[in-house]
């Protein structure tokens, strides 16, 4: 690749990847040469991304002449041969790493010594990819995500023989096209998809165990949280196939390390043909693309009759639970303890209601959990047990919903929802980072722009404490003896140092 400021870039396969790579670059002022082996694509190729030019035009975010401007700097190669006098090459073909090497290897015999071969492998080991040429150093990853031209990330990833003037030629030409360039090492997964195994996993394994439905959480993390997307949502859209695909790549390459274990239900909702948006049904179901709203049915209207008792001491607490109760037509108790009729709400961070209720001796028919971490005005979390009174939790809930505000009812868990999802993204995010695999400030960026999340990881930490997390952590290795919920040795460390998560020290 020349060092000059418009470059001469190939890229083989036209399919989605393949052309949103075409177009930005296109856009960004270089020649891009496209291949594709089968006959028609290019073709098809080409429109699409004249129509998507168009429609930019309309919007008035690009002029005419600049789309045809665009579109003479795309130029079709029939075959690989013209593609010779390329700066670099993008591979965007079947995800496959016997046919991703053969491209590879003819590439190489066509293209000078100079060029960089790219792959836009979501998952598959750039190093072994490159084994297979005789100049492995000048292969890297280049992994994009999809629509290329709008998710403003790219994955650069150095294989183990990478030189790295070939990363900082493809981080540069990143940023010209407008695009964040996240910088990292040939690890499973990547950063992206390394940073996602907890988000979804975690969401799956509180179904698994009937803790909450799919429709329950999604909608806990989108109130209380602000993701844009919750994890079922998210699933449906990506397909379950893909996402599983990749659960288990990443599972497999960390030799099944338990901080990756997949879901055992996926697949058999895979082999059933539940994969989402694309199948018709998944999580959720749909018609024409778009998801069709189950009916809701409200909980019956009951009178409030009991008094509430909180055991957090904070005035601004005490304050929201009088109110709710005092419009309900009842009232906050005063007293260090509960009176013998009163609704007892206790607020856990990381034990189970069932815990709390033997620690304390509370009663169990009249005591509930309520969460009080992750968010309270949008949404409003009960964890109920087998022992509750079916009448007490029904008067809780008209309470608590008295403003209008909805109330989720899950069953006993260490940590409710909220809890456990952030704590284990703390727990990944700061494993990524302790193992290398980027900085603080990279993986926290990478995960915004590619995952969507309000928040990276670690700020997420920050924003809650991390000593918060380690305790839901510890609570829930505790609870199920599973190393899955370990607390990574660098979150340890910067907590007992009173270090920032979100810093490079």
């Amino acid at each position: 690749m020349s060092q000059s400021a418009k470059e001469r870039i190939g890229v083989v396969g036209s399919g989605v990847m393949g052309r949103g790579i075409v177009q930005l670059f296109a856009v960004a002022g270089h020649e891009v040469w496209l291949h594709d082996s089968r006959e028609g694509a290019i073709e098809e190729a080409l429109g699409f991304i004249g129509e998507l030019l168009e429609r930019s035009v309309a919007k008035g975010r690009l002029s005419a002449e600049e789309r045809e401007a665009t579109l003479a700097r795309i130029h079709q190669s029939d075959g690989l041969a013209g593609l010779a006098e390329c700066d670099l090459v993008i591979e965007a073909i079947v995800e496959n790493q016997e046919a991703k090497q053969a491209l590879l290897r003819q590439l190489e015999e066509v293209v000078s010594h100079e060029a960089i071969l790219a792959s836009n492998t979501s998952s598959l080991s750039v190093t072994r990819l490159a084994s297979a040429c005789r100049h492995p150093e000048r292969v890297a990853g280049y992994h994009f995500f999809n629509p290329v031209p709008l998710m403003k990330i790219v994955e650069v990833v150095r294989g183990e023989l990478t030189r790295p003037e070939v990363i900082a030629r493809l981080e540069r030409l990143a940023r010209q096209a407008g695009h964040f360039p996240a910088l990292t090492p040939d690890t499973p997964g990547f950063l992206v998809n390394h940073a996602g195994r907890a988000y979804v996993p975690e969401a799956l394994r509180l179904v698994d165990e009937g803790i909450a439905t799919p429709a329950q959480i999604d909608r806990i993390l989108t109130l209380s949280l602000g993701f844009r997307m919750g994890p079922f949502e998210l699933l449906d859209l990506i397909g379950l196939d893909v996402t599983h695909a990749v659960m288990e790549s990443v599972y497999r390459q960390f030799y099944d390390d338990p901080y990756y274990t997949p879901s055992w239900q996926v697949p058999r909702r895979i082999a059933a043909g539940l994969l989402g948006r694309k199948s018709g049904e998944g999580f959720y179901r749909y018609a024409q693309g778009k998801r069709l709203e189950p009916d809701v049915v409200p909980p019956p209207a009951v009178p409030v009759t009991r008094p509430f008792w909180l055991d957090r001491r904070e005035p601004e607490w005490r304050e929201r639970i009088a109110r709710l109760a005092e419009a309900a037509g009842s009232r906050l108790e005063e007293g260090a303890g509960p009176s013998e009729e009163a609704i007892c709400l206790v607020t856990p961070q990381g034990e189970t209601v069932s815990e709390t209720i033997a620690e304390r001796g509370l009663p169990a028919e009249r005591t509930l959990a309520l969460e009080t971490l992750a968010g309270f005005d949008a949404c409003r979390v009960l964890m109920r047990h087998p022992a509750i009174d079916e009448a007490v939790l029904a008067e809780a809930s008209a309470a608590l919903g008295a403003d209008g505000v909805p109330v989720e009812v899950i069953h006993d868990s260490p940590g409710f929802v909220a809890q456990r999802i952030l704590a284990f993204m703390v727990n990944i995010g700061s494993e990524i980072v302790r193992r290398g695999v980027a900085e603080p400030a990279t993986l926290d960026r990478a995960v915004k722009l590619a995952l969507g999340y309000p928040q990276g990881p670690l700020a997420f930490g920050e924003r809650f404490g991390p000593q918060t997390f380690a305790r839901v952590l510890g609570c829930l290795h505790d609870h199920y003896g599973e190393p899955r919920y370990r607390v990574s040795p660098w979150l340890k460390q910067r907590i007992a140092l009173g270090l920032p998560l979100c810093e490079s020290l």
